[in-house]
């Protein structure tokens, strides 16, 4: 029998609470973020920034890694809804992105292309520190209803706090070096995401989830699975002889931007 919302919901706020464990691998734990947001708010996709301390913003975690959506994400860097967010510091929306591409030009135009109608973007903040924005975007036109926004806003509060309260000696700490070191990982498993694209002849996101089951199912964190790989130290064969074709057999589904 499937589980109530109810249930789905508190299983999520308990998976982003459980940080405080040997092997949190905050790369993974962002992910998870973005794909229970879209599971339990009605969403088609969900994205993550993250500060990176210089003053700049990146990209962190995405609930596809197809090009297209990743595109939009990366674009949310420069301009759009979630950069607006994280100067505010309040939720910003979008009813209708084809209204706003001279608000966004690039993030609009390239959402708009992805498949995306609407937006909304909610703090990444624990009390007036503010270290990223989680964005839902959605497929169809209009107003996200209320109750997912402010579902969203909870999500990524726990998140937050499950970031900043990890291994924490201090908040500064955690700011200054945590984030630091989650920005790096994430180029580090791009790298990987080439290796085994270019291997085994697939899109970025079947990549993606070649390499996040391996790590997952021989008990290492993703970032150091990617690193072995873009440092030749394991051989891409490896994923592949564990668990054979990632590919699914299906096509993309609704909450997967085209790529």
């Amino acid at each position: 029998m499937s589980k109530t919302r109810d249930q789905r919901l508190a299983t999520a706020f308990v998976s982003l609470a459980d940080t405080l464990v040997a092997d949190f691998d905050v790369v993974d734990f962002l992910g998870t973020l973005t794909e229970r947001a879209v599971e339990l708010l009605e969403v088609d996709a969900a994205g993550v920034i993250l500060t990176d301390q210089r003053g700049g913003w990146r990209p962190a975690a995405a609930s596809s890694e197809h090009s297209g959506l990743v595109e939009v994400f990366a674009a949310q860097t420069r301009q759009g809804p979630c950069l607006d967010c994280v100067h505010s510091g309040r939720v910003i929306a979008s009813p209708d992105l084809s209204a706003d591409t001279g608000r966004w030009p690039e993030f609009a135009g390239l959402a708009v292309d992805a498949g995306f109608r609407s937006a909304s973007a909610v703090p990444m903040r624990l009390r007036d520190d503010i270290i990223g924005a989680l964005t839902l975007l959605r497929a169809q036109p209009g107003d996200i209803d209320e109750a997912s926004v402010e579902l969203g806003q909870a999500l990524a509060d726990v998140a937050t706090i499950g970031i900043l309260q990890q291994r924490a000696v201090s908040r500064e700490e955690i700011v200054s070096e945590q984030l630091q070191a989650t920005l790096h990982r994430r180029t580090v498993i791009e790298q990987a995401k080439g290796v085994l694209a270019e291997h085994g002849n697939l899109n970025m996101h079947e990549a993606y989830t070649l390499l996040r089951r391996y790590a997952r199912g021989s008990g290492r964190r993703m970032s150091d699975v990617a690193h072995d790989l873009a440092n030749q130290a394991l051989d891409p064969d490896e994923l592949f002889g564990r668990h054979g074709n990632s590919r699914s057999g299906q096509p993309p589904s609704s909450k997967e931007a085209s790529g």
